[in-house]
């Protein structure tokens, strides 16, 4: 595999015109290419900003799900490469599971990695993984594995699991109909099917959509103070979320960790998992 060290954050006002103008895209092959950024280190404004978004407490401890913000410019990045065999615009985030190893903190300097792989099968298109690593010097202290469907004919199995619990909530989320852009402001994502309902019309949404990542960690935020030091958890993304939205969130103990799911209208929006390593 081709290691690439970038000496600098890619720019995501520089990517999203590389993305729309990636539209004839057309592959058999993921590019056998992973991206390196050394030395990277979390602006403490920007971490306050993402744990109001997402519902996190003020700490110095990363959420699981944060540095995914510090990846998703080296994802967008690699996507959008000449390379790549698929348009970025289009594809479908399916699932996502991220692995703490330990705890991380505000402080410390991390070295991200990015690369793509595992292209398969789908009953509606085909998958591939993208694998985001956190290091901290010789240890890997946090993983990232985002399945992307791009539809199209397709064969296989789409890796469907039963239902996990009736859509019984014990607890109802509000979300806002500007969740979109406001997670757009921290993340960088500012795919048009999440910021305003018409633009989402353009790509066959009757109303702007939640972030995915955005009702990950929104999840996330509902088990702090019982989350193990070391833990996987794996969500796959159901039925988008039209915003504004008012969906029933629902967790039980699974094990020695936990279970959840988020429905709307006897929808199921996401369904997920927490594991203690």
């Amino acid at each position: 595999m081709a290691i690439r060290e970038l000496d600098s954050t890619p720019s995501l006002a520089t990517l999203y015109p590389k993305a729309l103008l990636g539209f004839r895209k057309a592959g058999s092959a993921l590019p056998d290419t992973e991206l390196v950024r050394t030395g990277v280190v979390v602006d403490p404004a920007h971490l306050a900003a993402y744990n109001a978004v997402c519902g996190f407490r003020l700490s110095d401890e990363l959420p699981a799900t944060y540095p995914h913000m510090l990846a998703f410019p080296l994802q967008m990045a690699l996507m959008t490469e000449p390379a790549f065999p698929f348009p970025l615009l289009g594809m479908v985030h399916v699932a996502n599971r991220i692995t703490q190893h330990r705890p991380l903190r505000l402080a410390e300097p991390l070295t991200i990695r990015v690369r793509a792989e595992n292209l398969r099968p789908h009953e509606k298109g085909r998958q591939f993984d993208v694998i985001s690593e956190a290091w901290a010097g010789d240890d890997l202290v946090w993983s990232d594995v985002s399945t992307y469907l791009r539809r199209g004919s397709g064969s296989g199995s789409g890796g469907r699991r039963e239902q996990l619990a009736p859509p019984t909530p014990d607890a109802i989320w509000r979300v806002p109909g500007d969740i979109g852009r406001r997670y757009a402001e921290v993340s960088g994502d500012r795919n048009p099917i999440h910021l305003h309902p018409l633009t989402a019309r353009l790509f066959g949404f009757p109303k702007a959509i939640a972030h995915g990542m955005w009702t990950k960690a929104h999840a996330l935020a509902a088990f702090e103070g019982r989350l193990p030091a070391a833990f996987t958890v794996d969500v796959r993304f159901k039925q988008p979320v039209l915003l504004p939205a008012k969906v029933g969130f629902t967790s039980w103990a699974d094990g020695d960790g936990w279970a959840f799911e988020l429905w709307g209208r006897s929808k199921p929006h996401l369904d997920g998992t927490i594991t203690s390593l």
